[in-house]
């Protein structure tokens, strides 16, 4: 990952960013939303800092969108969301591995 954050699951706060990941309000209000109802999502795309990502999949868990060879991963825990951006030189597979198992570690935590 290039660039990475961690949101309230409301996605209402930011918890901790790297390599300037900082969403506008309304891009992490959406996702946040998302996990509920992908609706949105499925029907306009999702924003991230201005970038237009391709839905891939959306579930209560996990959302995962793509725009040209990079890619987005978004998973929720009991608190927070993470999402974590991959460039092209990161294979998908490999980029959702690491943000699930980090996931399955704060919700293993109660985060």
């Amino acid at each position: 990952m290039d660039k990475a954050a961690i949101y309230s699951r409301a996605g209402d706060s930011l918890w901790a960013s790297s390599g300037g990941l900082n969403l506008a309000a309304t891009e992490i209000g959406k996702i946040a939303r998302g996990f509920d109802d992908p609706s949105g999502l499925q029907s306009t795309g999702m924003q991230v800092q201005g970038q237009k990502y391709m839905l891939l999949r959306a579930d209560d868990r996990s959302i995962y969108a793509r725009h040209d060879a990079e890619g987005m991963v978004c998973v929720r825990t009991k608190q927070t969301v993470i999402l974590a951006h991959y460039p092209p030189t990161v294979q998908a597979g490999e980029a959702t591995k690491i943000v699930e198992q980090l996931a399955d570690y704060l919700i293993g935590v109660q985060y």
